[in-house]
């Protein structure tokens, strides 16, 4: 989970609802540069098969009205912000310098000049939203119950959960943070900012067009991830269908977050050859053990001259691998991080984790349970902040905004 790629929905396929070919989905369709805008009105979210950009800024809120047309009518205005931004627009019609000067700008005018850098926005509301203050209680999905507690996880709670979430991603970390700036000044007095997270250097591809990036363990990360050509696999694995039980999640997906510190001064006192023995792949290549090329078939049955298996059984990759999970798999979109030191001289970094998923107690829980239990890397790292999110479909049109599935059917 945290490196190689992984989980998933073992039996999540009959009856999937049909969808278009991700590849003529205009949501995915390619920017046509690393500066140039993706789509923002689409059957699914932006934000999630997107080839994954470099920079994240990633935010948690709190909605502090208990007015349920506050929140719709926030929502209307975020949406309409989100459209004009993803484009390279200001957020608001008059802009940074374009209004009256006696009142405060339309926009806050930090990314004046800069292209839209392939921003995509992707909104997701939290367990905790569906109370009694909004008449949604009823509507709960099934697959939006809480995360189990997982052995060794030392969760912040000040940095975890929270009514709605936003992941900004974008080539420019000042595009991303711009984006996520404006959506909070417009939110004020509606919702507050529960916590945040910036990203940079992507630990996962989602596209074959992209090379496998690495994590800050130096490995190769997210090999095995599901990418945006796998049509077939992501209707069966990734997207929401009405036949799942909320009929206002169809064509949407569910995101997972977790804040996994490395220890990484100790990590980096290790052996190469442990360092290889904890992955189960060659750090230079990306490979399996035992074979020569990163994509190469796992062989979890091929043994050393010593008899004993070149993977071993607590092997990152093996416990993490679909075929021990009911060939079930995540798409994975994470981020490294570097918040600064902790005072003691060590390194405040590792990976913030983000995957989608049509149900995550088939998908992620039984897999990071495994790790949890299981994994030898986790002597290098532990678990101090998670996330779960129910990610809506797409804005269809200028008309529509995010969430209107769930207000309004």
């Amino acid at each position: 989970m945290f490196g190689l790629g992984a989980a998933g929905a073992a039996a999540v396929g009959a009856g999937a609802l049909a969808a278009n070919s991700l590849l003529d989905d205009p949501p995915v369709a390619h920017a046509s540069s690393t500066s140039g805008p993706y789509p923002f009105y689409g059957e699914h979210q932006a934000g999630i098969v997107t080839p994954a950009q470099d920079r994240l800024h990633f935010v948690a809120f709190d909605v502090t009205t208990d007015d349920r047309a506050e929140l719709v009518d926030l929502l209307q205005e975020w949406t309409a912000a989100a459209a004009r931004l993803t484009q390279g627009k200001e957020s608001g019609a008059f802009g940074a310098v374009g209004g009256a000067p006696e009142a405060a700008p339309d926009d806050t005018g930090e990314a004046l000049g800069l292209p839209a850098s392939g921003l995509t926005l992707t909104i997701g509301f939290g367990a905790s939203l569906f109370d009694d203050r909004f008449g949604l209680a009823g509507r709960r999905p099934a697959a939006l119950a809480d995360l189990p507690k997982f052995p060794g996880e030392q969760l912040i709670p000040e940095i975890s959960g929270g009514d709605l979430c936003v992941q900004a991603c974008a080539h420019d970390p000042q595009v991303a943070v711009h984006a996520i700036r404006n959506l909070a000044r417009i939110g004020f007095g509606k919702v507050s900012v529960r916590w945040s997270q910036l990203g940079f250097g992507r630990t996962s591809s989602t596209s074959r067009t992209q090379a496998t990036p690495r994590n800050l363990m130096g490995f190769k990360d997210g090999t095995n991830n599901m990418k945006l050509e796998d049509a077939d696999l992501l209707r069966e694995q990734l997207w929401a269908t009405a036949g799942d039980g909320s009929a206002w999640m169809a064509g949407g997906s569910y995101l997972v977050t977790r804040k996994i510190r490395m220890t990484i001064e100790t990590w980096d006192r290790t052996s190469l050859a442990e360092q290889e023995q904890i992955f189960g792949r060659d750090k230079g290549a990306g490979a399996p053990l035992g074979k020569k090329a990163e994509f190469d078939p796992l062989d979890f049955g091929a043994k050393g001259p010593d008899g004993k298996p070149m993977i071993a059984a607590d092997a990152h990759v093996r416990l993490a691998h679909p075929s021990f999970h009911g060939n079930a798999h995540l798409l994975r979109r994470g981020y490294n991080f570097v918040d600064g030191s902790d005072g003691l001289g060590r390194l405040d970094a590792g990976l913030f984790f983000i995957a989608y998923q049509r149900d995550p107690r088939r998908q992620f829980v039984p897999v990071q349970m495994s790790l949890a239990r299981n994994d030898s890397l986790n002597e290098y790292i532990k678990h101090v902040s998670t996330g779960l999110f129910a990610c809506p479909p797409g804005v269809r049109d200028a008309a529509d905004y995010w969430g209107r599935t769930l207000f309004e059917t």
